[in-house]
């Protein structure tokens, strides 16, 4: 090998080193620089990245107001308690909210940040997909004065998926611990966050049954009991759904005779995915937007 040649081969290994330790110390910087931006919001999203991860902030959190959440008093009460303590610094639980679509769970969740964030609360949304990094975000807000609620929104999980167990990890049982400022509150349509086969409640009949199905059954249940507080919530009267469409249409100043807005309310609640108090919101929308488009062509 020529001398030339060989110069020209480590100033490539020099550019090489050099371009690895660039990636390292961009790779770093998201979390080194998370510190300064918790100060300044109230809400973040975590974002993957090149295996790792950092905080987004929420410049324009949705804050729920808890009075416009209609027929969940009890859940709401549980849940108020609950970060009530937490915020005290006394023992609290992590949370699943589970039940049907539409009934508020998430809404609830971010109410307690509209009522809180004075007292210090603030909200972390993390995907399923970041679930994998949770004991990176742990490291993050281990030392900060602030008390998190790490929301992780609509879960669901497969049997096969990593996320799963660094759920179970986190909640209870990983070789890190749970920073004492981080709670987990996690909404769902399905109580045990995995799905149940019919299978899995018989006895085995081939050799290709599991031996014992009971295993896999307590499998999937252990996720959701590590959740110490869960909170179910189930599809509303038609008396509620009323309730809470009457509500936002004064919240809207709409002027409409009670019985033809019910009878409304209830035409599109029919053609609608269900009863909800999200129906009972897009409704009160939908005829708020339509009254004022026809108020401005009156006016004409």
């Amino acid at each position: 090998m020529s001398e030339k040649t060989q110069n020209q081969e480590e100033l490539f290994i020099q550019l090489l080193e050099k371009a690895d330790n660039l990636l390292t110390r961009l790779g770093g910087l998201p979390i080194q620089s998370s510190s300064a931006l918790l100060d300044d919001y109230i809400a973040f999203r975590w974002r993957a990245q090149n295996g790792s991860g950092h905080l987004i902030p929420v410049k324009h959190p949705n804050l729920v107001g808890l009075s416009d959440l209609i027929g969940i008093e009890r859940q709401s009460t549980e849940l108020d308690r609950n970060t009530r303590q937490f915020l005290q610094e006394l023992p609290a639980n992590h949370v699943l909210l589970w039940g049907d679509r539409g009934t508020g769970k998430s809404s609830l969740v971010k109410g307690m940040l509209a009522r809180y964030a004075d007292n210090g609360l603030r909200l972390i949304g993390v995907s399923k997909e970041g679930l994998v990094h949770l004991q990176e975000i742990a490291e993050v807000l281990w030392e900060r004065p602030e008390r998190y609620i790490l929301f992780c929104d609509d879960l669901a999980f497969n049997e096969d998926e990593p996320e799963y167990r660094e759920l179970k990890a986190m909640l209870e049982g990983g070789i890190s611990a749970c920073p004492d400022n981080v709670l987990i509150y996690a909404t769902s349509n399905r109580r045990h966050l995995m799905p149940r086969q019919v299978r899995e409640n018989r006895y085995p009949q081939n050799d290709e049954d599991e031996l014992y199905p009971r295993e896999a059954t307590e499998e999937k249940v252990s996720l959701s009991d590590r959740f110490g507080l869960r909170l179910a919530f189930q599809r509303i009267s038609q008396d509620t759904y009323l309730q809470i469409v009457s509500h936002y249409a004064q919240k809207h100043g709409l002027s409409v005779p009670t019985e033809a807005l019910h009878r409304a309310a209830l035409e599109w609640e029919a053609s609608s995915s269900g009863r909800s108090g999200r129906v009972a919101y897009q409704f009160v929308a939908d005829l708020a937007g339509r009254l004022a488009l026809a108020n401005e062509s009156l006016s004409e």
